[in-house]
């Protein structure tokens, strides 16, 4: 049976793939495959705007979980939650202008936004899955693991 909570573990997949797809696209255009590259980077930007619907809808629906975790682990959390959230604020007009600009064919100026893009989207994906990890499965509050 599906329970709205199930959404945090949707939205750690759609990150984990997010991520997958980014080194996946990079790897193409380092061996010059354009037609991949944008195929990939496109698939890419829609598991995020999934994500990010997903991510919207859970939070609406569960709000927020509280960090349960004591110890070394807690300001170890806090410091990838907030910089992941930092993050990814800024990651979505950089995506956006990327993907642009990668699509209407304006290289170099794609290629030096895209140098800043590509490191954060990055982090952000895999921080995500952390964050999922720590909260959700390592130190979930009794009844969400």
């Amino acid at each position: 049976m599906f329970r709205w909570s199930d959404l945090a573990t949707v939205n750690a997949c759609l990150n984990l793939t997010s991520f997958v797809l980014l080194v996946f696209g990079h790897r193409a255009i380092r061996r010059l495959q354009i037609d991949l590259h944008r195929r990939l980077m496109v698939a890419t930007s829609l598991t995020s705007l999934l994500f990010l619907v997903s991510y919207l809808t859970y939070h609406a629906k569960v709000g927020s979980v509280r960090f349960t975790g004591q110890g070394l682990i807690r300001p170890i959390y806090f410091a990838i939650l907030i910089s992941h959230t930092v993050l990814a604020a800024a990651v979505l007009p950089l995506a956006v202008r990327t993907l642009y600009l990668g699509l209407t064919l304006r290289v170099e100026k794609h290629r030096r936004i895209a140098r800043w893009t590509y490191p954060i989207w990055l982090y952000v994906s895999v921080t995500g899955v952390v964050v999922y990890l720590l909260l959700y499965r390592l130190y979930a509050p009794t009844g969400l693991r």
